[in-house]
Order: C-alpha cells, then sequence, then structure tokens
C-alpha cells in the first residue's frame, strides 16, 4: 500500500519485544521500519508457538504478516474496514487488534475463533468461513455507506484461489457496473488448498512477467521509497490517490480489477 516492509529473516530479542507496545493497530503509526521489521518476526513467533500446540491454518497466515501490518498502518481501523476472504489469513490481524493476550486460546473451547467474527471483535468488519466472499461483502458494505452518506475505506484481501469463485466474479462485474469506491487487495501467492491451476492463475502469472507490468511495479516501489516509514503518523491516506492514478495508467489498462479504488 503506502510503503513495504522487506521480508527478512529476523531473530526476535527477547527483552526488547515490539509487540508488548502494540495494543491496538494505531500503535502500528509510530514504529520505524526496522521495527516493524521485528514486530513481524515476533508475529509469527508467535502464531507459531500457539499453533502448532492448538492446529490451525498457519500457512496461510503466516504469508500476509507484512501485508496485515501495512494494511492496519496506512488505513484507520475500525472506521476503515478490512475484510479477510476465508478469515484463514488473519491471525496476524486478531494479534494486532487486541486480541493478542487471548492468541493461545483459538479454536480452543470458550476461546477466540480462528475466523473474523463481528461479535468477537470491533476491528471484524465481517464474518466468514467460506472463500470467495470478501469483495461481495466489501461491496455491500461500501453501497451502505454511500447511502449513508459517511466517508471511510472499505478494503477487501482475496488471495488468487479464491478468486476463482462464481461470487468473487459476480462481484468484480457488480462493483464494476456500480463503479462504487471500493479497493480489493489480491494476494497472488499461488496457492489455494493446493497449488493453484488453470486459466487465472496462467493469466496472472503472465501479469507478473509483462514488461509494462513491471515497469509500473518499479515506478510504484520508487514512489513507496520516496514516502519515507520516519513521515510523520497519518500520512497514508494521501499516499492512496497517487498508488490509484499508477494502478489506472495506460500500462496497466485492462487490469485494474486487480485494485480498484
Amino acid at each position: 500500500m503506502g510503503f513495504s516492509i522487506p521480508v527478512r529473516s529476523v531473530r526476535v530479542k527477547a527483552m526488547t519485544k515490539i509487540l508488548e507496545r502494540i495494543n491496538l493497530p494505531s500503535d502500528l503509526k509510530t514504529l520505524s521500519e526496522s521495527e516493524l521489521i521485528q514486530l513481524a518476526a515476533e508475529i509469527r513467533e508467535q502464531m507459531v508457538t500457539v499453533i502448532s500446540r492448538n492446529g490451525g491454518h498457519l500457512a496461510s497466515s503466516l504469508g500476509v504478516v507484512e501485508l496485515t501490518l501495512a494494511l492496519h498502518r496506512v488505513f484507520n481501523s475500525p472506521q476503515d474496514k478490512i475484510i479477510w476472504d476465508v478469515g484463514h489469513q488473519s491471525y496476524a490481524h486478531k494479534i494486532l487488534t487486541g486480541r493478542k493476550e487471548k492468541f493461545n486460546t483459538i479454536r480452543q473451547y470458550g476461546g477466540i475463533s480462528g475466523f473474523p467474527v463481528r461479535s468477537e471483535n470491533l476491528y471484524d468488519a465481517f464474518g466468514a468461513g467460506h472463500s470467495g466472499t470478501s469483495i461481495s461483502a466489501a461491496l455491500g458494505i461500501a453501497l451502505a455507506r454511500d447511502m449513508n452518506k459517511e466517508d471511510y475505506h472499505v478494503v477487501a484481501i482475496i488471495g488468487d484461489g479464491s478468486l476463482t469463485s462464481g461470487m468473487s466474479f459476480e462481484a468484480i462485474n457488480h462493483a464494476g457496473h456500480l463503479g462504487t469506491k471500493l479497493i480489493v487487495v489480491l494476494n497472488d501467492n499461488g496457492m489455494s488448498i493446493s497449488p493453484s491451476v488453470g486459466a487465472l492463475s496462467r493469466l496472472l502469472s503472465q501479469v507478473k512477467i509483462n514488461s509494462r507490468y513491471t515497469r509500473a511495479r518499479k515506478k510504484m516501489k520508487g514512489f513507496f521509497a520516496a514516502c519515507h516509514l520516519e513521515n510523520p503518523p497519518g500520512y497514508g491516506a494521501g499516499v492512496l490517490k497517487p498508488v490509484s492514478r499508477v494502478w489506472s495508467s495506460p500500462a496497466l489498462s485492462g487490469k485494474r480489477w486487480v485494485l480498484n479504488t
């Protein structure tokens, strides 16, 4: 989104836990890049420790730690609505939204759920236990926002595996027709339950190696580098407009459905 967090191997320092200082997503906005990198390692450590004992969807959540940090740093949840498809990737989200002390109870009787649950936490904007629902739910929330003349962002995060569902295509078609202000983040990791196959998977692979896409991606990285993490907190909303312009450029025409703002 408005910045990138390098994925690096980090030895977690036992004496200086960044996670101990994080109670809500707003606490992320004052962290430096090095602190964010350490925090990502600490979150992964907690997830591995707990899920190895309780069971759960570990790989999908390990893969979106940096994405979760970026979303919660750039957007102002719970006012801005962040909607996770399926919920398998929501473990880091739960840790960052006031549930780190209860995370050891995940998927246990009387503990927190393994999926987003609206009644469990204000930051869970939508509850789902099946794939392909996030874009449709986000569109409904965005339409309700517009009808009530409110002003906030609605963000759906969906993987390339879930994107193949009929409900996802229906929602994309509907959203494109209405032109509603909506952000869809495609987490293309080449995996669903097993490695992704089929025509859509091939298309996404072709997009990623397309020279026009790689040039646009390089420009975006340069822009993000200019928005240094040490900038004052709260700059995130201003970052979204230039990002929208890049994704709407002629170089990416025909692929705006990947991120439509």
